[in-house]
C-alpha cells in the first residue's frame, strides 16, 4: 500500500503537468489543468495505477498491453466524467465533437494515445519510478506521504465547496433571466391586448358606419369621441405598465450582473481548467458567466 499511495502521487502530478503542457501547447496559455487546485490530476493517478496492478502480467506482450490500457483508461475516463457529471450537474469535458466518441466522454483520439502513454509508463517510466521511491526513507516517506494526502484531501474538500457555489451562482442568474424573460412576455402580452382592443373599436364605428346604422352625425360624432378617449386613456395605461415593468426589468438586469461580477476561490480557475465544461441545467448562465469572467 505504501508503494501504491506513492506511485499514485507521483502519477496523479506526472498526469498534472501533461495536461499542462498539453494545454500550453495548444491554447498558448498557461493553465492550471485539473480538477483540484493544486499540481495534481487524480484520474492519471487511478488511471495509471488501475493498468500497473491489472496489466504488469502481460507488459512482455505489447498488442496485449497496448489493448488493455486503451480499454481500461478508457473506462476509468468514461466513470470519471459520468460520476462527475451526476454529482456536480456539470460536464467537465465533452469529446461530442470528435468522431468515435461515446456520449462525449471518451474519444478514440484520447483512448488511442491513453494506451501509447501507457506503453511507455510501464516500459520506460514506471521502472525509474520504482527506483526512485526506492531511496525514500521509509519513515520519513510516511510523514512525506501523510502531507501530500492531507493537502489533496483539503483540496479536494475546498474543490467541491467552488463547485458548488459555482452551481448556487448559475441558478441565481438562470432565475434572474427567467423572472425578465416573464415580465417581457408579460409586457408583450399586455400591449398586444390592448393594441387589440382599439382595434376592435375602430372595426366597431367602421362597421356601423358602412352599414349605415349611425345614420345621425351626432350620433357618429359621439362614437368618435369614445374611440378617442378609449384610446387616450389605453395609451396612459400602456405607458404606465411600460415605466413600471421597465424598472423591474433594469432592477433584475442589476441584480443578476451584481451575481456575474461576483467571484469565489477557485472559480476562475475551474472555468479555466475546463473551457468546454457544460452546465445540465444552467446552459445559458454559464455561457453568460465564462464571458464575464474569463474576459477580465
Amino acid at each position: 500500500m505504501y508503494l501504491y499511495l506513492w506511485y499514485f502521487i507521483i502519477y496523479a502530478f506526472i498526469g498534472w503537468c501533461t495536461e499542462v503542457v498539453y494545454a500550453a501547447v495548444s491554447t498558448g496559455k498557461l493553465v492550471n489543468r485539473g480538477f483540484l487546485n493544486g499540481p495534481v490530476c487524480p484520474i492519471y493517478g487511478f488511471g495509471v495505477l488501475a493498468v500497473i496492478s491489472l496489466l504488469t502480467p502481460v507488459k512482455n506482450n505489447l498488442l496485449l498491453l497496448y489493448a488493455g490500457s486503451v480499454v481500461l483508461t478508457s473506462v476509468i475516463e468514461f466513470v470519471t466524467g459520468w460520476i462527475l457529471e451526476k454529482a456536480f450537474n456539470n460536464k467537465w469535458w465533452d469529446y461530442s465533437e470528435y468522431p468515435f466518441n461515446i456520449k462525449g466522454y471518451i474519444c478514440l483520439k484520447f483512448s488511442l494515445a491513453w494506451g501509447t502513454a501507457c506503453l511507455l509508463i510501464i516500459n520506460v517510466i514506471h521502472p525509474m519510478i520504482q527506483n526512485l521511491t526506492a531511496y525514500i526513507n521509509i519513515e520519513a516517506g510516511k510523514v512525506l506521504l501523510s502531507i501530500f494526502l492531507t493537502i489533496m484531501a483539503v483540496d479536494v474538500i475546498a474543490t467541491v465547496q467552488s463547485v458548488l457555489k459555482l452551481n448556487r451562482q448559475l441558478k441565481q442568474i438562470n432565475e434572474m433571466a427567467a423572472k425578465i424573460r416573464s415580465i417581457s412576455d408579460d409586457l408583450a402580452e399586455k400591449i398586444s391586448e390592448e393594441s387589440i382592443s382599439i382595434v376592435e373599436k375602430g372595426e366597431e364605428l367602421k362597421a356601423a358606419i358602412e352599414e349605415q346604422k349611425l345614420a345621425v352625425s351626432g350620433i357618429i360624432e359621439e362614437k368618435l369621441l369614445e374611440v378617442e378617449g378609449t384610446i387616450e386613456d389605453s395609451k396612459e395605461i400602456l405607458s404606465q405598465k411600460f415605466e413600471e415593468k421597465r424598472a423591474i426589468i433594469r432592477q433584475l438586469k442589476n441584480n443578476r450582473d451584481e451575481i456575474l461580477n461576483l467571484s469565489f476561490f477557485g472559480e476562475r480557475r475551474l472555468l479555466n481548467a475546463f473551457p468546454g465544461i457544460k452546465s445540465k441545467h444552467y446552459k445559458e448562465a454559464l455561457e453568460d458567466l465564462k464571458q464575464k469572467i474569463l474576459r477580465k
